[in-house]
Order: structure tokens, then C-alpha cells, then sequence
């Protein structure tokens, strides 16, 4: 289970987020839900970045 959140952690933090976005949308916040619709995205391109980074480094040591 522990692998499993190691890897997909981004992803289940943008789908609360995304939740999140919508349940305000439908609340009728709709400037704060379109402001939260930009969090999953920013969510999943920092970890593409971060592990892509993580992944150069790791390389070069060896």
C-alpha cells in the first residue's frame, strides 16, 4: 500500500482538489471553483517536473 501512495500521491491529491473545485462550482462559488480548477493541473505538472528532476539526479551518480 505504502508503493502504491509513493506513487500516485499527485494523482489523488488532484482528484480531492478537482472534487473540491466542482462541489464549489455546484455551491455556487463559481469564481472560487474556477479559481481551485487550476490546482489539479499545477498538481500533476509539478510532480511530472519533480520526479523528472529526481530522475536526472539519480542518474548521475551513477
Amino acid at each position: 500500500m505504502k508503493k502504491i501512495l509513493e506513487v500516485y500521491y499527485p494523482i489523488i491529491i488532484a482528484f480531492i482538489c478537482m472534487i473540491y473545485s466542482i462541489a464549489l462550482g455546484l455551491s455556487g462559488n463559481i469564481a472560487e471553483a474556477q479559481y481551485s480548477a487550476h490546482w489539479p493541473g499545477t498538481i500533476l505538472l509539478f510532480a511530472i517536473a519533480i520526479r523528472q528532476r529526481r530522475r536526472d539526479f539519480n542518474n548521475k551518480e551513477k
